[in-house]
């Protein structure tokens, strides 16, 4: 039955829609099942009034299903598959409805071994190569402008400026570069302080450039971490096929939707029960349309996880999972522990932007005109100013509290904490 079950996830279009399709597979979520020959169907309760029509006719192949997923085939396609291999879908005549929908031209998909090299590897390998040269070239002239910018001092620094320089950069196809410079742009004029924290960022984009010209000489781990930094794709197949696997039961501490126009970014956190690892998982969506809800906060999912390469790997694949099951309060370190861990990641990766933190006993405490949590031996961490302390200080009320939250350089965005064994999503 298991290895059924993995043929039936290998045609998943990736990790995420795998585990939400096993999720789909409960006989009691679906009516109307049937199955002729190659064809199989049901008719599945989701979010909408009105069941989902789901279609596969494994021959062609081809996916059918009215749900708005844009993915093919669908977690309702895959939980209709992996039923029909578990022999919950009986022998019936196939409903009018079936073949109407699986003779649409956009139904059909053709056949892909999962992980398959390219049809032309030899024209990828050639694409890869003239992208690191474009990439190279990039970097050489960022280091350039950056020594030249350092020279003249910073006070006169314009945003614009760099905005012009990190469109250069997404022209030379290194947008880790391009990113970092305009998140450098957004710091300028930004209080008292920002001449620091501007050569902060200018001087990461500086060892990242000068790091991009000695991959070779690199570890391996720090390799990958590095073209990671810069924008270079890390291919799903290969995570899968050589990340390393870690199976824990995982606690979902917090999960944080940030949209812009064109893109809907959900960041799933989780730190593992038995390991103390922390992963993180990325979903994506156009706007308006849904994300995935598999790793809802305060839940735990017990499942294996293939992580990114890395010197500090944190973003991860889900390769199995159970259904997540709510949790009670998790525990968390304290404010010095907390630091501690930061200060190992960003000694092997300077780089990282954010990360997981889960702190026990914290109160939020008022610090001039911001805010900090502070545990029962003093230490304390402040909050991002950007962060809306309110519904923090809401459920805490004055009394100590268990807090996850993303450490970043501004300080602690609080995403969750816990009333008890209550979760509440900040």
């Amino acid at each position: 039955m298991a290895g059924d079950d993995e043929r039936v996830l290998a045609l998943a279009p990736d990790p995420a829609s795998a585990a939400a399709g096993r999720a789909q597979a409960a006989p009691e979520r679906w009516s109307g099942l049937g199955a002729a020959g190659t064809v199989v169907w049901g008719l599945c309760r989701g979010s909408r009034p009105d069941p989902y029509r789901v279609a596969v006719d494994r021959g062609e192949p081809a996916y059918a299903c009215t749900c708005p997923s844009r993915k093919s085939p669908c977690k309702h396609a895959l939980g209709l598959l992996l039923l029909r291999d578990r022999g919950a879908v009986p022998d019936a005549d196939e409903p009018e409805w079936v073949r109407a929908r699986l003779a649409e031209p956009a139904r059909r998909r053709p056949a892909r071994t999962p992980g398959a090299p390219p049809r032309d590897p030899e024209a990828a390998a050639r694409r890869a190569e003239r992208r690191a040269e474009r990439v190279a070239a990039g970097a050489a002239e960022l280091r350039d402008w950056l020594v030249d910018r350092v020279r003249s001092g910073l006070a006169g620094a314009d945003a614009e400026e760099l905005y012009g320089v990190a469109a250069r950069m997404v022209d030379a196809q290194a947008p880790g570069l391009a990113s970092g410079l305009r998140r450098a742009a957004g710091v300028i004029g930004r209080g008292r302080d920002w001449p620091g924290r501007l050569l902060t960022e200018l001087a990461l984009l500086h060892v990242l450039a000068e790091a991009s010209t000695r991959l070779a000489e690199l570890p391996t781990d720090l390799a990958a971490t590095v073209r990671t930094r810069l924008g270079f794709p890390t291919d799903t197949a290969d995570v899968l096929a050589n990340g390393e696997r870690v199976t824990d039961e995982w606690v979902v501490i917090g999960v944080v939707d940030e949209v812009t126009e064109r893109l809907t970014t959900r960041r799933a956190w989780l730190r593992g029960r038995e390991s103390g690892r922390p992963a993180l998982v990325l979903s994506f969506a156009p706007p308006g349309r849904p994300l995935d809800g598999s790793l809802p906060a305060g839940h735990v999912v017990r499942g294996e996880l293939a992580f990114h390469p890395g010197a500090a790997p944190l973003r991860a694949l889900v390769v199995r999972a159970d259904d997540p099951v709510r949790a009670g309060r998790p525990h968390g370190d304290a404010v010095s522990a907390a630091l501690e861990s930061v200060a190992r990641v960003l000694a092997v990766d300077p780089w990282q932007e954010r990360w997981p933190l889960l702190l026990d006993g914290v109160t939020p405490a008022a610090d001039g005109d911001g805010w900090l949590l502070a545990d029962d031996a003093g230490a304390a961490l402040p909050l991002d100013e950007r962060a809306d302390p309110w519904p923090l200080l809401a459920v805490a009320a004055g009394a100590p509290v268990t807090v996850a939250g993303e450490w970043t350089a501004a300080g602690l965005r609080p995403m969750t904490c816990w009333d008890g064994d209550r979760t509440v999503r900040l």
